[in-house]
């Protein structure tokens, strides 16, 4: 099942950073689109049968850049 959510994530402030989490996400299994712009909005698309949001947070993590922390 195709599922797709925008997300706030905090490092973007360049075009080389827009290129960064470009070169994050290259390659990543199951997803179908990635876009992200210099506010820090990423637009992700993904089959959740391939692969699952926490996996693409995860990569997105790794290469600096972090959603913001949800207050319970």
């Amino acid at each position: 099942m195709l599922r797709s959510e925008t997300i706030q994530v905090s490092g973007i402030r360049c075009e080389n950073c827009v290129a960064r989490l470009a070169g994050a996400l290259r390659g990543h299994d199951g997803l179908e689109q990635a876009s992200a712009n210099l506010m820090g909005q990423v637009h992700l698309a993904w089959d959740d049968e391939r692969t699952s949001r926490g996996k693409i947070l995860a990569s997105l993590a790794k290469a600096g850049f972090r959603p913001p922390e949800h207050v319970a």
